[in-house]
């Protein structure tokens, strides 16, 4: 499905987004000489869709000791393991997802981007496989990337399409989790025209027809008025309708969607397929198809990027090969059988 690389930015391999007591600790270390080997278990808060491991294990590539197979015996005491979940697999509450044995030295300063990658990755997955699964056996598409920093857009994307979304809106979001992206004309377009069909025309005359003919109604006239005379103008050419219809206007309904369906396959636009958008959530997809409306996929967006971050824990297991933990938990590695050596 993916691409499998990630681009691990210097300022990432620096550590320059890694928590100020981390440095310290690691400055700490070297001063006084010190480096044990530890145990280190990564434990999300909640069940969910795991998402970010790919990205984790390409960071961990980069900053891990390389191991030298023709290397001495005393070099190779201090190996590093990665233990890890697959990329989509089930996460469960207090079960370990990811676990690293090194000296703590050589990524003490990564333990901040890690929980943050999935954490943030894993909210979104675990998100999107709730409206894939609302949508049953309907497509949904990813149109979050508006809502969030254009840095992490592409891995809100990557992390949609793993949840189960067919595609996803932005280039980048796209080639990152090896889709075509799906899209279809803005707003703009007919304002800029002063007409829904005459931007319809000049979308089908000039783009290239890997671009998929998805035209956006409603926005001068009905929404029912305005998909008929775009199908009449591009006929077999036209893919699909998308209907966003603000909420200013009550949004996008079933009725409204049962009356389009109707209309287009009594004017012989049986081939033209129905998309809507508009503040999609799980519940509102399944109001949709509990009503067996005839819908073709459901663009959704804010539900997905504005996912809450799936915490996850990082906390020192064993040091030396001794069993350690905190006060309030119980020393010693956490039971993880289904953790496969990734590292």
């Amino acid at each position: 499905m993916t691409t499998n690389q990630f681009d691990i930015r210097p300022s990432i391999i620096r550590g320059d987004p890694a928590d100020a007591y981390l440095h310290w600790t690691k400055d700490l270390m070297r001063l006084e000489s010190l480096n044990p080997k530890v145990l280190m278990d990564f434990v999300p808060a909640r069940d969910g869709v795991l998402c970010g491991m790919e990205e984790v294990k390409s960071l961990l590539l980069n900053v891990l000791p390389k191991q030298d197979p023709e290397s001495s015996v005393e070099s190779l005491d201090n190996e590093s393991e990665v233990w890890a979940l697959a990329e989509g697999e089930e996460i469960k509450s207090g079960d370990p997802a990811l676990r690293i044995i090194a000296n703590y030295a050589s990524f003490v300063l990564y333990e901040t981007s890690i929980c943050g990658i999935l954490s943030s990755s894993t909210g979104w997955a675990t998100a999107a496989r709730e409206c894939v699964e609302a949508a049953a056996d309907k497509t949904v598409i990813a149109y979050g990337a508006r809502h969030i920093h254009p840095n992490v857009a592409h891995i809100l994307d990557y992390a949609s399409v793993l949840g189960g979304c067919s595609s996803s809106s932005t280039l980048l979001g796209s080639r990152q989790s090896g889709r075509n992206p799906f899209g279809n004309m803005p707003h703009s377009l007919p304002l800029i025209f002063g007409d829904t069909v005459a931007a319809a025309q000049v979308f089908d005359r000039h783009l290239g027809m890997e671009v998929q003919r998805i035209v956006l109604v409603g926005t001068f006239g009905d929404e029912v008025e305005e998909a008929l005379k775009v199908s009449q103008a591009l006929r077999d050419k036209l893919r699909g309708i998308r209907i966003d219809t603000p909420r200013e206007r009550g949004g996008v309904t079933p009725t409204m969607v049962d009356e389009l369906r109707a209309r287009m396959d009594q004017m012989n636009f049986k081939h033209v397929e129905i998309y809507i958008s508009g503040g999609l959530t799980p519940d509102r997809i399944k109001e949709f198809q509990d009503l067996d409306c005839p819908v073709n996929g459901y663009l959704v967006g804010s539900y997905i990027s504005g996912a809450a971050p799936n915490d996850f824990t990082a906390d020192i297991r064993e040091i030396e090969d001794k069993a350690i933990a905190k006060r309030g938990r119980i020393p010693g590695k956490l039971d993880g059988p289904r953790l496969d050596r990734i590292i």
